[in-house]
C-alpha cells in the first residue's frame, strides 16, 4: 500500500509556506478589533465529515491526527453548543440552504421514509420549488461554485448540483458508497450513482475517496485559475461513513490504540471532556445503549477485530485531514488561503450500525466482493464499520448516536476560521446547521432576499464570532427540530426529546442540558409547567413546518429493511417474475407427474 501514500506525497505542495501564511492570517484576524474582513468578498470552504461525532474531531479531544484540521481551530473558532440534524441528507439540506428540513423537501432520508409518508409535502426527497441553496445565491453574487462529493438529496431530473446553483460538481447521491471502488455498500443500492454535472460517471482506477475528492476540487479550481471570481468549494467526504475504510499506511499509526476497548474509550472521553470545558466538570457520563455487549465478554478474536476496526476509523479521518492539507497547500501556492473562510463540520454522530450481525449481509457481501479479513481491514475488498459499542464511545460524553436527536446523535464539532475570525476562540452558546448558510451569506456580504423562495431560518453565528454578541439563538426562543419520529426541542438552557425504537422508546423527556449533557436525569416529572411548556412549542413547530407522525411501532432498522426489499424488488422485478414462473412450471409439472404415477 505504500504506493499510495508515494502518490499523494508527490501532489502535496509545502506545508511550510502554508503554516507561515495561514498563522500570519490568525494573528491579523485575532488583532482586528472590527473583526471585519479585509475583502468584501472572501472565498468559501466548506468542508463536511460524514458521521463524526464532537470529540472525533483531535481539536476537541479526539485520538486521530488531523493537524491540518487542528490548526483550522487554532487559527480560529470552535463551536462546542453545534447541533445538526441525527440523519445525513436532512442535515445537508438544511446546512445547504439554511432552511428547516421538512421545508427544503428532505424532512429524513429515503432509506427509512415509510410509505405512508411519501406524499406528504416536505418529503419528496429532493429540493422542493423555492428553495434556494447556498451556491444559488452564492452564484448570484458573482461567486464561483463548486462541488465534490456527497450530495444525496435527489440524482432524478432537476434534482442534482447543477441544478442548484453549482457550475462544477463530481458527486455521489446516494448515502454512502465503497472507498475504493465504484461499488454499492448495502443492498439498498444496486450501483454506485456518481455523476459529474449531472451526467454519469465513471470514477478512475486509482479511485480512494478523501484523495479523489480533493483532486477533483483542485482541478476546477484550476480550470479557471485567473479568474477574479471568489468561489465556494464544498468538499462532502465519505470519511467517516461506512464502509470505513483506509490505507493500512494510516490505520496501522493506532496499532493497540483501542486494545482496551468501548468502555475505557468512553471513560477517557469523558474525562478529556471535561478537562477541556466540553462539559462541566460534575457532568455524568450517558450511559451505554442497554444492549450494548461487554468488551470482556467477546472473544479474544473478537477484541481484535474490534479494535482494529476502529483503527481503520482512525486512520480514515487521519488520510482525510492528510488530503484536506492537500487543499489547503494549493489554496496557499495560487495566493488565496488569506482570503478564504472555512467551515469544518460533520452532518451527524457516530454510525451504529455493524454489518458483520446484520442478518443477511454476509450472503450480499459474499456475492459483492467484500469480506472482513482482519489482516486486510479497512483495505480494497474490506466492508467494515465501528458498531453500535463503539458508537457510544466516540460520542461520549454524550448519549446515544446518529439516527437519534440525543446530544450524541446531534451535538458535533464546528470550526469557522480565516480572515476576519478571532484565532483561538471556543464558543459555547447553542448554535445549528441552519445557521451556517446565513453566516456564509453574512461574511461573503451576500444580503439574504426576504422576499425570494423559501425564507432562511437559521441565524448567521458572525454576531458571536466577533464578539458582538453571546448568543445566536435568544435563550427563550424555542428551536426544533425532528427527523423520522426523533425528536427535539431547546428553550432557556432546556432541551426536550424523544426517540425511536430500537434504542428509544419514544417517551417525551426533559433535561437541563448546561447541567447534563449526557441527558442522564429526566426532569419531567420536578418540572411539570417547563415540561408542557416545551412540549406545547414542540407542537406548534411541528405543525408549523409540516412534520409527520410517525407509524406505529416505527423502527428505522426495520423500515430500512424493508425499503431495501421493495427496491431491490422493483429493480429486479423481471428475474424475480420469471423465478416465479419457472418456480409454477417445476411444481406444475411435479403435480402431472405425480398424478399420472398414482394412476398408473
Amino acid at each position: 500500500m505504500g504506493q499510495y501514500v508515494g502518490r499523494w506525497l508527490g501532489r502535496t505542495f509545502r506545508m511550510s509556506a502554508f503554516g507561515m501564511a495561514f498563522a500570519a492570517a490568525g494573528v491579523s484576524a485575532a488583532g482586528a478589533a472590527t473583526g471585519e474582513l479585509a475583502r468584501p468578498s472572501p472565498n468559501i470552504v466548506v468542508l463536511l465529515v460524514d458521521d463524526a461525532g464532537l470529540m472525533d474531531f483531535e481539536p476537541f479531544g479526539g485520538e486521530a491526527r488531523m493537524p491540518n484540521i487542528s490548526r483550522l481551530a487554532a487559527q480560529g473558532t470552535r463551536f462546542t453548543g453545534y447541533h445538526t440534524s441525527p440523519l445525513c441528507a436532512p442535515s445537508r439540506a438544511m446546512l445547504l440552504t439554511g432552511v428547516d428540513n421538512h421545508r427544503t423537501g428532505i424532512a429524513t432520508i429515503p432509506e427509512v421514509l415509510p410509505a405512508a409518508h411519501e406524499a406528504a409535502p416536505g418529503y419528496s426527497m429532493s429540493f422542493e420549488p423555492g428553495v434556494e441553496t447556498l451556491a444559488d445565491r452564492l452564484r448570484r453574487a458573482g461567486y464561483r461554485t463548486l462541488m465534490t462529493g456527497k450530495w444525496h438529496l435527489g440524482s432524478d431530473e432537476g434534482e442534482l448540483p447543477n441544478d442548484h446553483g453549482f457550475d462544477r460538481s463530481f458527486i455521489l447521491d446516494a448515502s454512502g458508497a465503497d472507498n475504493w471502488e465504484q461499488k454499492p455498500y448495502m443492498p439498498y443500492y444496486a450501483t454506485a450513482p456518481w455523476f459529474e454535472d449531472g451526467k454519469p460517471a465513471t470514477l478512475p482506477e486509482d479511485f480512494y475517496s478523501s484523495e479523489f475528492l480533493v483532486d477533483q476540487m483542485i482541478a476546477y479550481l484550476d480550470e479557471d485559475r485567473d479568474s477574479e471570481k471568489p468561489f465556494l468549494a464544498y468538499v462532502a467526504f465519505q470519511a467517516i461513513h461506512i464502509p470505513v475504510q483506509a490505507p493500512r499506511e494510516f490505520t496501522d499509526n493506532y496499532a493497540g490504540v483501542y486494545d482496551e476497548g468501548w468502555h475505557k474509550l468512553r471513560e477517557a472521553r469523558w474525562q478529556r471532556a471535561k478537562e477541556m470545558g466540553l462539559i462541566p466538570s460534575d457532568a455524568a457520563l450517558a450511559p451505554m445503549p442497554a444492549a450494548a455487549r461487554d468488551w470482556e465478554s467477546l472473544t479474544a478474536q473478537e477484541r481484535t477485530f474490534y479494535a482494529r476496526a476502529m483503527s481503520v476509523n482512525a486512520g480514515m479521518l487521519e488520510a482525510m485531514d492528510f488530503h484536506i492539507g492537500r487543499l489547503m497547500s494549493y489554496l496557499d501556492e495560487r495566493g488565496e488561503l488569506e482570503n478564504t473562510i472555512f467551515v469544518v463540520t460533520s452532518d451527524n454522530g457516530p454510525e451504529p450500525s455493524d454489518p458483520a450481525i446484520m442478518p443477511g449481509m454476509g450472503l450480499w457481501m459474499a456475492m459483492n466482493g467484500y469480506n472482513t479479513d482482519i489482516e486486510t481491514l479497512g483495505e480494497k475488498g474490506s466492508l467494515v464499520s465501528i458498531g453500535r459499542e463503539w458508537a457510544s464511545a466516540a460520542a461520549a460524553p454524550h448519549n446515544l448516536f446518529k439516527f437519534y436527536a440525543t446530544e450524541g446523535g446531534i451535538r458535533v464539532p464546528l470550526i469557522v476560521a480565516g480572515e476576519g475570525v478571532p484565532a483561538g476562540q471556543t464558543i459555547p452558546s447553542l448554535s445549528f446547521v441552519t445557521d451556517i448558510t446565513p453566516t456564509l451569506l453574512d461574511y461573503a456580504g451576500v444580503e439574504i432576499e426576504t422576499d425570494a423562495g423559501e425564507p432562511i431560518t437559521g441565524r448567521s453565528l458572525r454576531p458571536v464570532i466577533a464578539g458582538r454578541a453571546t448568543e445566536t439563538h435568544a435563550p427563550d426562543t424555542p428551536v426544533g427540530m425532528e427527523v423520522a419520529g426523533n425528536s427535539a426541542l431547546f428553550k432557556s438552557g432546556y432541551k426536550l426529546t424523544r426517540n425511536t425504537p430500537p434504542n428509544g422508546d419514544n417517551i417525551w423527556r426533559l433535561y437541563d442540558l448546561a447541567r447534563d449533557p449526557g441527558e442522564t436525569t429526566d426532569l419531567k416529572e420536578r418540572e411539570p409547567e417547563r415540561f408542557a411548556e416545551m412540549i406545547a412549542d414542540y407542537d406548534a413547530y411541528a405543525a408549523r413546518y409540516g412534520v409527520q407522525a410517525m407509524p406505529e411501532n416505527f423502527s428505522y432498522v426495520r423500515q430500512i429493511a424493508l425499503n431495501s426489499v421493495k427496491k431491490i424488488a422493483a429493480a429486479n422485478w423481471p428475474y424475480i417474475l420469471g423465478m416465479f414462473l419457472i418456480v409454477i412450471l417445476v411444481l406444475g409439472f411435479g403435480l402431472r407427474l405425480v398424478v399420472r404415477v398414482v394412476r398408473g
